[in-house]
């Protein structure tokens, strides 16, 4: 019991050194491209941070663990809304660009109302996978359209040095093998813990292995709030969400052979209304409030302990 603890911790840090490698090489990528930085924070970063849940879910539905693929991917839509976005907006308060947030915030709000849809049957097909893909290259062409409208300097001088592309390509690639091998020792000793402790799979997913893997948007939104960018942490947790009900479940569907279970939708509807709570009184006007906040983390306060 004590060495599956161990390792299943060891896995925990290793996707956080991992996912902050990722994500350190993936930003210089970006910003030696010249993209906007909500533009950034929304597909390259939160592709980085996100690589956890993709990780996880793929390697535990290719081992049969369903359950695990898909309540990782829900569970830290829960996790990064209520209580990353929580701790953010009760922190920092402050205004985004009210296009992209209404823009990036409906294809969210459609990806969840598919999966919603799609679980109704209790499973999750490759075809309604395809169509969660679908919805990722809409997102990713309104990002490219945003990234046009809105130009950034590109990063001059020492930025751009051959040193400096060797050290963060290294990052990049070492943080991916960090998160790859951390994924593996988390999913595996999550199903031993599961099974020892009589817990079922799905709430060990949707709790601790979903905080285990949104732990890089944890580190990257305090990163963000001691530097004052509250729309870089706002939008890295957006583009987050949305990779995991898109690209999250749609490779892990292909990985299990085609089907996964959807045994929970009660967990949907709840990653429906902290959403809802997050964007809806902010897309107008693109300002986040500090009740926002305490709202978000009252809500999956009372979520966790519903679980258990």
């Amino acid at each position: 019991m004590t060495g599956v603890i161990l390792l299943f911790l060891l896995g925990l840090v290793l996707m956080v050194k991992g996912g902050d490698s990722f994500v350190e090489g993936a930003e210089w990528m970006a910003r030696v491209t010249g993209i906007p930085p909500f533009v950034v924070a929304a597909t390259v970063v939160s592709l980085g941070t996100t690589m956890p849940e993709l990780l996880v879910s793929t390697m535990a539905a290719a081992q049969g663990s369903g359950g695990m693929a898909l309540g990782n991917a829900v569970g830290s839509v829960s996790c990064n809304t209520g209580l990353i976005l929580g701790i953010s907006l009760l922190f920092l308060p402050g205004r985004v660009d009210p296009r992209p947030l209404r823009e990036k915030g409906t294809l969210l709000l459609l990806a969840l109302l598919a999966m919603l849809a799609f679980g109704i049957d209790r499973r999750l097909t490759w075809g309604e996978g395809l169509f969660l893909l679908l919805l990722l290259v809409v997102f990713l062409k309104n990002d490219m359209e945003a990234a046009r409208r809105s130009p950034f300097p590109l990063e001059e001088g020492a930025g751009r040095s051959p040193h400096a592309a060797v050290v963060y390509i290294g990052k990049f690639l070492l943080g991916a093998v960090g998160l790859a091998a951390g994924a593996r020792l988390l999913v595996d000793n999550g199903c031993i813990l599961a099974r020892l402790l009589g817990v079922p799979e799905a709430v060990v997913a949707l709790t601790l292995v979903a905080l285990g893997t949104s732990l890089p948007e944890l580190v990257t939104t305090i990163t963000a709030l001691a530097r004052g960018q509250s729309s870089l942490s706002v939008g890295n947790i957006i583009g987050a969400n949305f990779l995991d009900l898109t690209l999250v479940p749609a490779v892990s569907s292909f990985a299990g052979g085609g089907v996964l279970p959807m045994d929970h939708p009660l967990d949907l509807l709840m990653a429906l209304l902290l959403l809802t709570v997050s964007l809806l009184p902010s897309v107008r006007k693109g300002r986040f409030r500090r009740w926002q906040g305490l709202a978000l983390l009252v809500l999956y306060g009372g979520y966790i302990t519903l679980l258990f």
